[in-house]
């Protein structure tokens, strides 16, 4: 797939998918607006909120690539290191602790005998401290605010985790497990860490989290701030992050009626409700080095005449 190489004298043009290395203690948010000064453009939105204390792989839209973010992909994947034998009010060390009996006696054995009830689709309990909202309010908005914690009512919810790896284990009166987890949107690691907890007979916690991968962008390739000031990264295309979804390729006069709106008939296309990733040649046949621009999002429906693509997004040239 292209890459869409960086000119800092026309960053008011880009448009793809940044790679960002999201560091200690900014939110997501302030990653967008950090973003917005450096680039200076306001179309800057993220694919996927990534906690405070969490580090990683933080999608960030460009342009008019900020129109695809509800099309992107919800699978992730973390490493996670979780201490068991300690409890916090927060599931992570960001809070208080509330007990530590310590875990002296639990074995790796244990652990492995455990995981696999947290694979596939399952039903959890995401942290008192979290942006949910129940009733109009943010759940950590409750908590600051001085509710008890065993007042507040968190509503549980369906989430899909499709793989729990060990990578580690440090055994000892806390010992440490270190996972990497691969998962759908919504899945709260640090409920992760807290259930196995409970689910081998002691109590644990969240201690270190990084994104290794989301929307098909991958950690080894991420960027920090000082390379986005200093020009020198690389933004991905939009293909790449909707790899995903199916992809129909229109010829050049197919992109005529696709930028005027027009329905184009598509006799063999199945007729469905997932988004189709719409692509052409803007330039057909001038080189033979033409590359694939990304054209849109389309829906297909069917007709008398057979089955239609219709336009849902039509963007520019990316």
């Amino acid at each position: 797939m292209p890459f869409l190489i960086v000119d800092m004298k026309s960053v008011s043009r880009l448009n793809g998918f940044l790679n960002l290395y999201k560091p200690l203690d900014w939110t997501s948010h302030d990653c967008v607006a950090k973003v917005r000064g450096l680039l200076k453009t306001k179309k800057v939105g993220h694919g996927g909120t990534l906690d405070p204390k969490a580090t990683g792989v933080l999608p960030l839209a460009i342009g008019s690539s900020t129109r695809l973010l509800q099309y992107l992909p919800t699978e992730k994947a973390y490493r996670a290191v979780i201490r068991l034998g300690v409890c916090t009010t927060t599931d992570d060390l960001e809070g208080e602790v509330i007990r530590q009996p310590g875990a002296i006696n639990l074995t790796l054995d244990d652990i492995q005998a455990a995981l696999p009830q947290f694979i596939g689709s399952i039903t959890q309990v995401p942290p008192v401290y979290s942006a949910i909202q129940v009733d109009g309010k943010r759940l950590y908005d409750l908590a600051r605010s001085g509710v008890p914690i065993d007042q507040i009512a968190v509503p549980p919810r369906q989430v899909e985790v499709k793989e729990i790896l060990v990578l580690d284990w440090q055994a000892g009166d806390f010992p440490e497990l270190t996972v990497e987890i691969t998962c759908g949107g919504g899945t709260y690691i640090r409920s992760i860490a807290r259930d196995l907890g409970l689910a081998v007979g002691s109590v644990a916690t969240l201690v270190n989290l990084v994104r290794t991968q989301s929307c098909n962008l991958f950690l080894a390739d991420a960027v920090d701030f000082a390379a986005i000031a200093a020009g020198n990264f690389n933004l991905q295309s939009p293909l790449v992050a909707l790899a995903h979804l199916p992809r129909l390729e229109l010829s050049a006069v197919q992109v005529a009626d696709w930028y005027q709106g027009k329905p184009i008939l598509w006799p063999d296309l199945e007729v469905s409700d997932r988004p189709l990733v719409v692509s052409g040649l803007l330039n057909e046949g001038e080189s033979t080095s033409d590359v694939f621009s990304l054209l849109g999002i389309g829906f297909s429906k069917t007709s008398s005449n057979g089955s239609l693509l219709c336009p849902k997004v039509v963007l520019g040239n990316l």
